[in-house]
């Protein structure tokens, strides 16, 4: 008997799989696998979504608009130019599918996210991979790898999961690198944790050319993943090709209340950054006290080595770490085999995970 077939590629996807959230057998976990704010929410992000509860039968305002107007006004940025979306995942896949498709090709960097590939190949693009250099993405090797056919360039900046950044200099360099037929998408999901003086989102490059859009999440510093709410800038002209393959009402009306509720408490958003500032730091000194070499990040987690084979591996690793509640995240669809993530946590969550770790290389070494 025939049945539906999917079109060409879509059955060749890998699913993409979030991190562990839960060991079986423990009622308590320290999950350090997804890049969650380390604080939470904001008591007024709380509120505001709470106080959405009666109107739960209502249709959410369609083109999120308060929320539009509130980035634009603690941005300095045009509204027509924001959009809004079921995360910046949503973001990425409509910019793809509006752009590139079947004989295209999509370029990231060696170790990006792995929402640019997907996203690729679910439009039946073809997802091209340039290398990285010391595990930061390399201007010289992605213009070394476009062709006639290359029509998006995806760069994670900082990038998730090696915390690695490009500085704005480099970034203008990049841009200017690039046909003006190819669309250039900066994810700035963990930006607000950056702090360095050369680092810059690109809005710059967005108010002075027509081929730059900028990904933003309320996932990370404002700690409303489970809301599923992102945003982006980009020229108008791309603004309105977005809004002609959204859904019509792609933001729930509870996200926009809470993510402009989040967007106001400046001080909630301040003392999440200084706790991560605090707590970064730490786990860079932990490692080396560990000896244990890691990629230096500026967002809220570190990646660290621990080997691909034997009973130091990373594998093994997480497999201990797991069995006493602790749950970073294996990265080897990423390339990383060698390496694990681990998301800043709180200062309880930090210590527990860093003892486990010791605990771990212990135990191996004593074999």
């Amino acid at each position: 008997m025939t049945t539906p077939a999917p079109n060409p590629g879509i059955m060749d996807i890998t699913p993409y799989v979030g991190g562990d959230a839960s060991v079986e057998g423990l009622a308590r976990v320290v999950k350090l696998s997804s890049n969650e704010s380390a604080t939470g929410p904001s008591p007024k992000a709380v509120a505001a979504f709470r106080g959405m509860a009666e109107t739960l039968h209502r249709y959410p305002e369609g083109g999120s608009t308060d929320l539009r107007a509130g980035l634009a006004e603690m941005y300095g940025l045009d509204s027509k130019g924001i959009i809004c979306g079921n995360g910046s995942d949503e973001i990425i896949s409509h910019l793809i599918h509006s752009y590139a498709g079947p004989g295209d090709e999509v370029v990231y960097t060696e170790h990006g996210f792995l929402m640019y590939p997907l996203g690729a190949l679910a439009s039946g693009a073809t997802p091209v991979k340039a290398a990285e250099d010391a595990f930061t993405a390399s201007v010289d090797a992605i213009l070394a790898v476009l062709t006639e056919r290359t029509k998006m360039v995806f760069l994670a900046n900082p990038n998730n999961p090696t915390g690695t950044y490009l500085p704005a200099s480099e970034l203008v360099r990049l841009h200017a690198g690039l046909p003006e037929n190819v669309l250039l998408v900066i994810d700035d999901a963990y930006a607000e944790f950056v702090s360095r003086n050369d680092y810059a989102p690109g809005i710059e490059l967005i108010e002075s050319h027509d081929n730059v859009v900028m990904t933003r999440t309320f996932s990370k510093i404002y700690g409303l993943a489970a809301l599923r709410l992102g945003w982006a800038y980009c020229p108008e002209k791309i603004a309105l090709v977005f809004h002609r393959v959204r859904s019509p009402f792609n933001v729930n009306a509870a996200a926009q209340a809470a993510g402009l509720a989040a967007l106001h408490d400046i001080g909630h958003v301040d003392a999440a950054r200084a706790h991560n500032d605090r707590w970064l730091a730490w786990w860079h000194d932990e490692c080396r006290r560990l000896r244990l070499q890691c990629i230096p990040s500026v967002g809220n987690f570190l990646t660290v080595h621990f080997g691909t084979e034997g009973p130091r591996s990373a594998g093994a690793a997480a497999e201990f770490l797991r069995a006493r509640g602790i749950l970073p995240r294996g990265i080897a669809a990423y390339g990383l085999a060698a390496h694990l993530r681990f998301t800043v946590g709180l200062e309880e969550e930090n210590w527990a995970a860093v003892a486990a770790m010791e605990e771990f290389l212990g135990s191996v070494n004593g074999i």
